[in-house]
């Protein structure tokens, strides 16, 4: 019996499962293991584990396949110069902030998307520039 494992992260956002992941499950199918206990045991939904068991029938691989859309204007690397920088100005506006990384980065970024950023590593910042 496989252990628990969860396929989803503790941010904001769904990620892909990990291929090794998928492998796993998929091997744990071909072992006799029913797809619905499967699907319990690895943290992901019967029609996952039934689009991989197919994707492995047809001989195609269960690594990522490439992601659409436009990549994010702040990368997974870039974060902890962004939570650096917050830090370091506690009183900061959004706008502020903006200013800061533009100044450090060369990238523009809306206001909409600093405070989407800063969310995303659990900060709050100031509202308003003449409130203390």
């Amino acid at each position: 019996m496989p252990e628990v494992v969860s396929a989803w992260p503790d941010g904001d956002m769904a990620v892909r499962t990990p291929a090794d992941l998928r492998e796993r499950a998929v091997a744990a199918v071909h072992a006799g293991m029913a797809r619905p206990e499967v699907a319990r045991a690895y943290g992901v939904s019967l029609r996952s584990i039934e689009r991989w068991v197919a994707r492995g029938r047809r001989g195609e691989g269960l690594a990522d396949r490439p992601r659409p859309g436009r990549p994010p204007k702040v990368s997974l690397a870039q974060r902890p110069a962004l939570a650096a920088q917050a830090a370091a100005h506690p009183d900061a506006t959004l706008a502020r902030h903006r200013a800061l990384w533009e100044a450090a980065t060369g990238a523009r970024l809306g206001l909409s998307t600093v405070a989407r950023e800063l969310r995303r590593l659990g900060l709050t910042v100031k509202k308003n520039a003449r409130r203390p």
